[in-house]
């Protein structure tokens, strides 16, 4: 008797039903033992239907994970979207009053007047004046106002809130010359805490935990303090009692109570590094019609703490550059100047440090280098990606250089970054490698225009870096 397998019994009995196998045929086919070879048929047929439904729960479980990698690389993809239109809208757009502005933002977005001015809400029925912001938008005021326009994205997804400021025209003198800074602190600022050997030969830090980096100590036992020196003093001649000190930390004032301890020397000290000044080099940016200048496009801070420093007061001195260190990938470089503090060569006083750069007022001397012609601002919505550029010095002479602008940020999570450049002039290329500490308040000029200053440079291509936008660095 011939032996067969499962199978093809299985496919045997198709073909006796579909009449293409004679009976007789199928039963010589056929072994003895037909319990045995159904029974075998029976297991192998639940080991099918067993690996048909494994297949199909795999394919359920491949299905529900693909449908939620899609959905999340959809909400991602959404989110980067919403992220990138949301950063492409300024919270706040100026336009200069009486002057048509025109600009095209190019996104899916359409805004509403909400209010105006001071007012809480607007006299303009609803929905009366509403804005296509995919579309070229024109702008037009003949009064200095402020109006609060609700961006919704596709014109039903509430976006963000944009104040529109319509501004007095304004001039200023570029002036790209080199400057020396001084700026005092108001009271002494905490650098750090450390340890020093007690005269008993153990290591102690009595201010450790008690003050810390970014502190300013304003009083020592209820008297102001603003020197390093007198602070130091009086903390030696506590005689190790309890020195109580005033403290600004993050905007607070506060008491704390420090006991000095003797050291190897048999000095008292409470284990802090402290400071009482800045100094510096960089590059004054404009002269406005009322003497007053502005330098830097970003604020002092302190090179340990990387806090913006609370200034007492600061001076301006005039400088020469003696030495330039070249950018080089990885390596920014550096202008090296001369300051002399003496009062024949101070150009003015520095009054406010902020993150978007130091101002103050500018005496004679500083107004004499003011020998350019005052250019008209130019409005972040009327810079353009191309050509433009830097005033600077780098050779004893200031003289513009050519720079591309490569990307304009509306709404930059970083207020000195609005402006994306790239060196193009082959002589800063070959004085300098591009842009370099020093150069930070180099205005830029595009088109006539006054739009911005010089902040940033790029570490790992010195021939980059960022700009802030001139109507920010004037928000001061």
């Amino acid at each position: 008797m011939k032996t067969i397998t499962v199978r093809e019994y299985v496919i045997m009995l198709w073909h006796r039903d579909k009449g293409n196998l004679p009976d007789a045929h199928t039963a010589e086919c056929v072994p003895e033992e037909n319990g045995q070879v159904k029974e075998r048929a029976g297991r192998e047929m639940v080991v099918l239907l067993q690996n048909w439904k494994d297949r199909i729960r795999r394919y359920r479980i491949y299905r529900a994970v693909l449908g939620g990698v899609f959905a999340v690389s959809c909400m991602a993809l959404m989110g980067v979207l919403y992220y990138r239109i949301d950063s492409s809208i300024p919270s706040v757009i100026n336009v200069r009053a009486g002057e048509e502005q025109s600009f095209r933002l190019g996104v899916p977005a359409r805004g509403e007047i909400v209010s105006v001015s001071e007012q809480n809400g607007s006299n303009i029925p609803e929905g009366a004046v509403e804005i296509d912001l995919s579309k070229t938008v024109t702008l037009k005021s003949a009064l200095e106002a402020s109006y609060r326009m609700q961006v919704k994205l596709f014109g039903f997804l509430s976006l963000k809130n944009v104040d529109i400021h319509v501004i007095e025209d304004q001039e200023l003198i570029p002036v790209g010359a080199p400057v020396g800074i001084y700026v005092k602190t108001d009271g002494v600022l905490v650098v750090g805490t450390g340890e020093f050997q007690g005269e008993d030969g153990v290591t102690c830090s009595p201010g450790k935990y008690i003050l810390k980096s970014g502190d300013y100590i304003r009083k020592v036992n209820g008297e102001a303090v603003t020197e390093k020196d007198d602070f130091i003093r009086r903390v030696e001649e506590s005689g190790g009692d309890r020195v109580l000190m005033t403290v600004e930390r993050d905007g607070e004032l506060m008491d704390v109570e420090i006991t000095p301890k003797r050291n190897s020397a048999g000095e008292y000290k409470i284990g802090v590094w402290v400071r009482d000044n800045a100094q510096g080099v960089g590059t004054m940016t404009y002269i406005d019609s009322r003497g007053n200048f502005g330098a830097l496009g970003h604020g002092i801070t302190d090179v340990d703490t990387s806090t913006l420093m609370h200034m007492e007061g600061g001076t301006l001195y005039q400088t020469d550059i003696v030495n330039i260190q070249k950018g080089s990938a990885g390596n920014p470089g550096e202008m090296t100047g001369m300051i002399i503090y003496s009062d024949d060569y101070i150009l003015g006083d520095i009054t406010h440090n902020s993150i978007r750069g130091i101002f103050g007022v500018c005496n004679g001397k500083a107004l004499e280098m003011g020998v350019r012609e005052p250019l008209p601002i130019g409005l972040k919505q009327e810079i353009r990606e191309g050509t433009a550029q830097i005033l600077c010095t780098v050779d004893g002479s200031t003289r513009y250089y050519d720079v591309e602008i490569t990307g304009v940020h509306m709404d930059h999570d970083n207020v000195n970054r609005g402006i994306e450049l790239t060196v193009t002039d082959p002589d800063l290329l070959s004085a300098t490698g591009g842009i370099v500490q020093g150069m930070s308040g180099s205005p830029i000029i595009q088109n006539g225009k006054f739009i911005g200053a010089v902040t940033h440079v790029l570490v790992q291509d010195s021939r980059k870096g960022y700009g802030i936008f001139i109507e920010n660095m004037l928000e001061h």
